[in-house]
């Protein structure tokens, strides 16, 4: 009986050791599992952050083949080796402990690919410059987020981000990029993080700042290409227009979309031919007060406003009873109130200034602009003034041209311009008939000034002095160029 009483107890210990050894085994397995669950999330973390380290060491670009192996056939292309990204967007091939300086090479076939239909457009010479060329874009809204994205999916080389805002609730109904997810971040940031999933071979760099004259020198540096104004508070956007205009650096600025809602009368034009833009009207004073009357492109829309449109809305009187109403802004000299917006209209000024620098940087043909479209009234004025000639010089007042006729002329044969002066002008220009001896049709009447007009005619057609021997060589030959599109385009219109 003792003896199996022994071998119970030791049979216990036993079952008692296995217990606390099951347990011990348990709390182990649990131990390592958590440990290893911890171990996955700070390495995926790790990698996170490596990503978006990565991405900035992915800023510069490889460059562009020679032309002699884009031209190759398809077949006989060398194949290329492609950078696979894991799910972090990180290349498998990087080392995660590499150092960020590292620049990684992107495969140049998929980036040929992409930008296939811009480099058709363009052609090899005009495309290779738009990927060479680095441009800044100041203010990244409404405007500049339009800006930046065409850039960036046009191929864009290198790009400097600068705006000091977050994201808000109300920007997301004209910003080009941002979601609900990025509410409360730079708007810089979610913009990068956006274009880096479209075309990580472009390089951003992003600038969380207030441009300002202190800084001015620093954030502008590096020789750009374009410097893009997409400024809303006026006293910043003169002073870095003022800055370019001085440092001869090419700039184009975007000008008021808020209460605007016609995008047919979207514009581009020298800040000197902007109308009904009180943006613009304001900028242009200040800066005729620094002695800048001329030479900074602006996009702008000549819609009128009225008291039945959007206008911008006053502040409660319980908030002016409050006092230090300039106190409100979210920083020193920046609007208290917000401009009604359609958020269609911010995104066409940005596609219009992208435009605008993609084909100036490509060679792409665009001369000059036309400007003052679909103004009927002063068409027919135009045509009457037209026939006010032929009646002085003939007594007939009857020509072959009609007010659609003259709207064609002005608008698309002269792009709005006096062939002598350049000015541009509703009420200032006029036709004239351009050789006595020709007829009164579109290859022979040119768009000038009144007072050239009538110049015109008193020594050309009434006194009868060879319009060599008037004007000089370079407004010849934009005649001689006028007429030769005319008749190059007369064929396709009725």
């Amino acid at each position: 009986m003792a003896s199996h009483a022994t071998i119970v107890n030791t049979d216990r210990k036993f079952l008692v050791l296995a217990v606390t050894a099951l347990a011990a085994t348990s709390a182990f397995s649990v131990l390592c599992t958590l440990t290893v669950q911890s171990y996955q999330r700070s390495r995926k973390l790790a990698q996170l952050k490596a990503s978006i380290d990565a991405s900035d060491s992915t800023s510069d670009i490889s460059r562009r083949a020679s032309v002699e192996n884009h031209t190759a056939e398809p077949s006989r292309k060398k194949k290329s080796h492609v950078t696979k990204l894991n799910e972090f967007g990180v290349p498998e091939s990087h080392s995660l402990h590499e150092s960020t300086d590292k620049r990684l090479e992107w495969d140049q076939v998929l980036i040929d690919e992409q930008l296939a239909r811009n480099r058709v457009f363009l052609g090899d010479e005009g495309l290779g410059r738009v990927r060479d060329a680095f441009v800044i874009v100041v203010g990244c809204g409404g405007v500049g987020s339009w800006i930046v994205t065409m850039l960036v999916r046009s191929g864009i080389g290198k790009l400097r981000i600068i705006d000091f805002d977050q994201v808000t609730l109300s920007s997301l109904n004209r910003h080009a990029t941002a979601t609900l997810e990025d509410v409360g971040t730079p708007k810089v940031e979610s913009l990068k993080k956006y274009m880096s999933k479209v075309a990580p071979w472009v390089q951003i760099e992003t600038k969380i700042e207030l441009w300002n004259k202190q800084n001015a020198t620093r954030l502008l540096e590096g020789e750009p290409a374009y410097v893009v104004d997409a400024i809303d508070n006026i006293d910043t956007k003169v002073d870095l227009l003022e800055y370019c205009y001085n440092n001869k650096l090419k700039v184009i600025s975007a000008m008021g979309a808020g209460c605007k809602a016609d995008p047919t009368r979207i514009q581009i034009d020298d800040i000197s031919g902007s109308a009904e833009d009180p943006l613009a009207r304001a900028t242009r004073r200040r800066l005729r007060l620094k002695g800048i009357v001329t030479g900074i492109t602006v996009v702008f829309s000549s819609e009128k406003l009225g008291p039945e449109k959007a206008a911008l809305l006053p502040l409660d009187e319980d908030v002016f009873k409050q006092g230090k109403v300039d106190e409100l802004g979210v920083l020193q000299d920046f609007r208290a109130r917000i401009l009604p917006v359609l958020g269609t209209m911010p995104g066409m000024f940005g596609l219009a200034i992208s435009t605008h620098i993609l084909t100036h940087l490509g060679g792409y043909p665009v001369e000059e602009y036309i400007v003052g479209r679909n103004r009927t009234k002063t068409y027919s004025t135009v045509l009457h003034s037209l026939a006010g000639q032929k009646m002085r010089l003939e007594g007939s007042q009857k020509i072959p041209l009609d007010a659609e006729d003259v709207g064609y002329i002005v608008e698309e044969v002269f792009r709005g311009r006096s062939v002598v002066s350049r000015e541009s002008g509703g009420s200032r220009v006029a036709l004239t008939k351009w050789l006595a001896e020709g007829d009164w049709n579109a290859q022979n009447v040119v768009l000038m000034t009144k007072e050239e007009a009538r110049m015109h005619e008193a020594r050309v057609l009434k006194g009868h002095e060879r319009v060599e021997d008037v004007y000089p060589d370079a407004v010849l030959q934009l005649v001689k160029r006028r007429f030769e599109e005319e008749r190059a385009y007369s064929r396709f219109r009725e």
